[in-house]
């Protein structure tokens, strides 16, 4: 054997190694899971009806700590501060936008924040540490609501309007997965939005001001554009989106801030992505139909569909991530684990 053979054999088997498969779980709620998130062995999944599934043993059993309340509710963000401590945002109109809070793993749940504007709708929160963090909501008298607190979610004040862009012709927020609305280090924020003017928002003041760009994702329709963020290791920003009416068509769905301005990435077009998660050189990112992986921090991607799902359900709605494992949740109950060794 030669050595030029030799190579393409041990580069193949390291590539076949290193992509892995997803572990799947599948819940015994065949909910919509659009949230999750990851502290270190503890593992939660949220969606429609109030569901809220955590797992403290990195993913080997689970337990239903959905809420109980009056109000039936689509869960589609969580932030989690640690094992027992976690904070779970409602998605709808009026009343079914709301907070409730745990500190007890789920066995209990206190309520927050109710949405008190009819118009109102609650996309996305975001903390920095357990007592700061915002909340990002659909326009109300004009402008996008976006909510501070500084005491762990019992208070919040909405950001100043003349703080905040106008608002562009045709522009729309999207509740999809929760990950419309990130924090990252030292203060900072972003928020991404669609439509026909789909854009991120960028704060370096925690969130008490904001400034937009615009961002090379489609924006051919009204349910075009981002919608998502995430961080890779070294705290690049990508946004991510498409168009969940054409979630399998062929279009730009990933950018990266790079160079001081927001730059188009190759992910092969495969459709909507509403989630990107990363640990170590890891990123993946993910919709309904599909997910795609890469090992370089998002420069380069390959596809890393779920084998065993149907076609069209190939993929999660929504990931989080730790160390040494990136979580996937998505519809009908479906989870998945990625594990990085």
């Amino acid at each position: 054997m030669n050595a030029f053979i030799l190579l393409v054999l041990v580069l193949s088997q390291a590539v076949h190694a290193q992509s892995g498969t997803w572990q799947r779980i599948d819940l015994n709620n065949k909910a919509s899971l659009r949230g999750s998130a990851v502290y270190q062995n503890s593992l939660w999944v949220t969606g429609s009806n109030n569901t809220v599934f955590v797992s403290q043993d990195a993913g080997k059993t689970w337990h239903d700590r959905s809420v109980s309340a009056e109000i039936t509710t689509d869960f589609r963000d969580i932030a989690l501060f640690d094992h027992n401590h976690a904070i779970v945002m409602g998605a709808g109109t009026g009343p079914q936008s709301v907070l409730y809070q745990t500190l007890d793993a789920g066995k209990t749940w206190q309520r927050l924040l109710l949405n008190a504007a009819k118009s109102g709708f609650f996309n996305a929160i975001a903390f920095w540490d357990k007592n700061t963090g915002l909340l990002l909501g659909d326009p109300v008298d004009g402008y996008y609501v976006i909510k501070k607190t500084q005491d762990g979610g019992k208070t919040w004040r909405r950001i100043a309007l003349d703080k905040l862009p106008t608002i562009a012709d045709n522009e729309a927020a999207f509740a999809a997965s929760g990950n419309t609305l990130i924090t990252g280090a030292n203060g900072q924020a972003w928020l991404t939005t669609g439509g026909f003017a789909a854009s991120v928002y960028y704060s370096n003041d925690w969130g008490e001001s904001w400034r937009r760009q615009a961002v090379p994702l489609f924006r051919a329709t009204a349910t075009a554009g981002g919608y998502a963020l995430a961080l890779n290791q070294r705290q690049q920003v990508f946004v991510l989106g498409g168009d969940y009416q054409q979630r399998a068509q062929q279009y730009q769905n990933i950018a990266v801030y790079a160079q001081q301005q927001w730059q188009p990435v190759d992910a092969g077009l495969r459709g909507l992505r509403t989630a990107m998660a990363c640990n170590n050189s890891v990123c993946i990112i993910s919709g309904r139909t599909g997910s795609d992986i890469s090992f370089d921090q998002g420069q380069h991607w390959q596809a890393f569909d779920d084998a065993s799902a149907a076609k069209t359900q190939a993929g999660f709605y929504t990931l989080a991530s730790s160390e040494h494992v990136i979580l996937a949740a998505g519809e009908q109950g479906k989870v998945a684990l990625y594990v990085n060794e």
